[in-house]
């Protein structure tokens, strides 16, 4: 039976896409570092969308054999192509539903998910899902942001609100865009050992032109691409919006900064001894 595709926040347009992708490539070095898989490992990799962070993990570990599910039809066949064009021979790509997945108890060594469980209703049931697939004493490695954790200059009032849109937004879509600070009581929930989880903050410069655009294609695109959702749903109206979305673009320009931090946690499956 066919997954169902489940609502995005954040939708499946082209600039969406666009935006992962320069995402992934942006904060490839600083989220990925310490994630390498051993020459022969069995990876899964859930909610690869169009395969932004897959072609990190690719080159990062060019000998593991890796797995690459997500819902979206649409998705897995441009993070396909994306994988294929790129050259990687060593990746199979599988429609499936998290909550669901067509794998046999511990049939991977290790597991990994990027801003996936922000969107899901249950993100603890999606973690057990993951780790029965994953063998005892392998890992599970999830990287989620929190919209929570933005401090920027000049302060904004307005800027706060079409902040909080999305944050609105998304928990009434069965998400979480706060849940990087959950990270530690979701995995031990979820029944993992020798939890470890690192704050990766980001700082952005004005006076920094590279790290100023990181924030634009961003975090202000991400913010950008529920305006028509928060005029529809009356979240805001057009003059706080219009505000909202300047003062954050003011943090961009010299005496401007931004600041974010994103979760990064790693747990193991305990084996039956311990």
């Amino acid at each position: 039976m066919e997954p169902d595709q489940k609502p995005y926040v954040h939708g499946r347009s082209e600039r969406e896409s666009e935006r992962l992708r320069y995402q992934a490539s942006g904060l490839a070095a600083f989220l990925h570092r310490g994630t390498r898989y051993p020459s022969g490992s069995r990876v899964i990799e859930v909610g690869c969308g169009v395969g932004a962070q897959t072609v990190i993990l690719l080159e990062n570990s060019p000998g593991a054999e890796f797995t690459c599910v997500d819902v979206s039809a649409e998705s897995l066949a441009a993070a396909k192509a994306r994988v294929r064009t790129l050259g990687f021979p060593n990746v199979a790509f599988r429609r499936a539903d998290i909550y669901d997945l067509p794998y046999l108890p511990g049939s991977y060594d290790h597991a990994f998910v990027c801003f996936l469980l922000e969107h899901l209703p249950d993100p603890v049931l999606a973690l057990e899902k993951i780790r029965d697939v994953v063998r005892p004493g392998g890992t599970v490695t999830a990287i989620e942001g929190d919209h929570g954790s933005a401090l920027f200059y000049p302060e904004s009032r307005d800027a706060r609100a079409v902040i909080g849109c999305l944050v609105d937004i998304q928990r009434e879509m069965g998400g979480n865009a706060l849940i990087g600070r959950e990270l530690p009581h979701l995995f031990r929930d979820a029944g993992f050992i020798r939890i470890r989880v690192l704050p990766r903050p980001v700082f952005a410069d004005g006076n920094i032109p590279r790290a100023s655009e990181a924030v634009k294609n961003i975090f202000i695109a991400m913010i950008e691409g529920v305006k028509d959702e928060a005029f529809a749903l009356g979240k805001v109206d057009k003059k706080t919006w219009e505000r909202g979305i300047r003062d954050l673009y003011r943090t961009t320009e010299p005496g401007g900064s931004f600041c974010y931090t994103f979760f990064k946690a790693v747990g193991v499956r305990r084996k039956r001894e311990e």
